[in-house]
């Protein structure tokens, strides 16, 4: 604990500038034990996430996305795009500093451990250590080069305590970097077979090869992402709800209960009922009242989008988990009662619904723990899902259609949880009817759309998981992330329903918004650029050590 605060400290403005912590009597004496070097990595799964999931994350990512929509003046803009998000939003702002400072604190683990561990500490203890460090800096890499695309690629601050006005690099490198990482943690991280221990919060091996799987899927390298997501389902480590664990349902992966469970590649250990900045946030932003929460918060800021919850096939599971329709009944939330009917007005947002992902309920429902924008709940940055939509999409390749046995396999994995008829060809680009459209309740929205059976499947599994709007940003290949052009994304979105319903549930006020490429990534906070003016420049190549 005492390392975890030195290293905080230096979490502020311009993360990537911060001298590493300088009390290096007091690392010293830390780092004697194999307890002591195992303790190091706790805080890269806490606190320094919390300003991009209480908020940050879902705005960028899935009300970009079209997932969902808010009237809240600090987020409304993401709705909206058509470069609406400015270089002051604070959420944008936020985001930034949350991830950069996840990158500062990994780099003093990787820079300062090995130079001054005990010699008493247990080699295998340490490369551990050293993984999850790498692995969590490329995660945060990761969400960083999709949101901001060029950034500087700083492995270690103190080169740049002299001069800290530095060049962003180009996207490949910064993607070449993250690959060099996960090869790192997925050398180094110890194996694991995942059996839902809570003790199990951690990063192994098996999650590093996820990561680099999908990592790979995003440069197209389809060969690569086949070979790690292949080796991650032949390793045994996780397993699925509902299929190999046919007792566990989609809904109970949202349970705190099932905190590190089977299915769980990487997640957030959120210390719930802790004081502010280590619980979970994320209720107190989704829930539509404070009866569901308990403590006082319940503020429903965020609400699906009518495009969302019409999106979903008929008998899809994975819609109740997601989201609060009037009259569902939760018997998990507010249990000591009966349970939890979702009332007939439910309207979060102007959507008609409310968000349930991630909204657990009252402290009694979470064994006795949690608290006002503090729940218990652990945050997950990957699933063990993916990996089969990974490997799927992988075997398709750029093909648009594909009746591969084994790509039809991974898939249907993931359908037949959900309750849903497997398919028997894959499609990447086809027209269907539009849900949303209705010649007398909703006529502005076109009558046919494009669908895509992967980016749908992946919609409905991961929606409000903050992943869906990269989905969409990858969506037109790996030569488009480089040049940031997204003509099929484009298309996608100006087919998405954004509006809000009426007051007769029926009547739809329709917004439709159709972005520019421009959108597709966010401008770099302005406090950033005016301290540094390097990062407006084309980027450069990195100089890889």
């Amino acid at each position: 604990m005492a390392l975890i605060g030195l290293i905080t400290i230096t979490g502020c403005k311009k993360e990537f500038f911060n001298r590493p912590p300088e009390n290096a009597i007091a690392i010293d004496n830390f780092y004697q034990t194999d307890q002591q070097v195992s303790a190091t990595t706790l805080n890269l799964y806490n606190s320094l996430w919390f300003n991009y999931c209480g908020k940050a994350g879902w705005a960028i990512c899935e009300m970009t996305g079209g997932n969902g929509r808010s009237y809240s003046s600090d987020v409304s803009d993401f709705g909206n795009l058509n470069g609406a998000i400015t270089n002051l939003n604070s959420q944008n702002d936020a985001a930034w500093g949350s991830l950069w400072t996840v990158v500062q604190q990994a780099n003093a683990l990787i820079n300062l451990m090995p130079s001054r561990v005990s010699s008493g500490v247990t080699p295998a203890v340490l490369n551990n250590a050293l993984g999850e460090a790498h692995f969590m800096r490329a995660m945060a890499y990761f969400h960083i080069v999709r949101i901001w695309g060029p950034v500087p690629i700083i492995e270690n601050g103190s080169d740049f305590l002299n001069d800290f006005k530095v060049n962003s690099n180009k996207i490949e490198d910064i993607y070449k970097f993250m690959i060099n990482d996960l090869k790192f943690a997925e050398a180094n991280c110890t194996p694991m077979i995942r059996t839902g221990s809570i003790a199990q919060g951690h990063v192994s091996s098996g999650s590093a090869s996820a990561l680099l799987a999908k990592v790979y899927l995003y440069m197209q390298d389809y060969p690569n992402a086949l070979k790690e997501a292949q080796l991650v389902i032949n390793s045994g480590e996780f397993k699925l709800y509902g299929i190999d664990l046919p007792n566990k349902t989609y809904n109970d992966l949202f349970k705190t209960i099932n905190n590190n469970n089977e299915e769980s590649i990487c997640q957030i250990q959120w210390a719930g009922g802790a004081a502010y900045g280590h619980g979970n946030p994320m209720q107190a932003s989704l829930a539509i009242n404070g009866i569901i929460t308990g403590t006082g918060d319940g503020y429903a800021v965020l609400g699906p989008t009518i495009d969302l919850q019409k999106s979903y096939e008929a008998g899809d599971l994975r819609l109740h988990a997601t989201i609060m329709q009037a009259g569902d009944f939760y018997p998990e939330i507010n249990a000591a009662t009966g349970g939890y009917t979702v009332p007939a007005n439910v309207n979060a947002q102007g959507g008609g619904a409310g968000v349930k992902k991630y909204v657990v309920g009252t402290p009694a429902d979470n064994g006795g723990i949690g608290g006002a924008q503090s729940a218990a709940n652990n945050t997950y940055l990957m699933r063990y899902a993916e990996v089969y939509l990974i490997a799927a999409e992988a075997i398709v390749g750029d093909n648009t259609t594909s009746t591969d046995p084994l790509a039809l396999s991974y898939i249907n994995t993931i359908r037949k949880r959900a309750n849903l008829a497997p398919l028997t060809i894959i499609n990447r680009n086809r027209m269907v009817p539009n849900p949303n459209y209705d010649a007398v309740f909703n006529p502005g929205v076109p009558a046919t759309i494009i669908k895509d059976d992967i980016i749908d499947e992946r919609r409905h599994e991961f929606a409000i998981e903050n992943d869906y709007w990269f989905d969409l940003c990858r969506l037109d290949g790996w030569n488009n992330i480089i040049n940031n052009q997204h003509p099929r994304a484009i298309q996608m979105i100006a087919q998405q329903e954004r509006g809000t319903y009426a007051n007769d549930r029926k009547t739809v006020y329709s917004i439709l918004i159709t972005p520019k490429s421009t959108d597709f990534l966010l401008p770099i906070p302005i406090g950033e650029t005016t301290a540094n003016p390097k990062l407006l420049e084309p980027p450069v190549p990195y100089t890889f050590k």
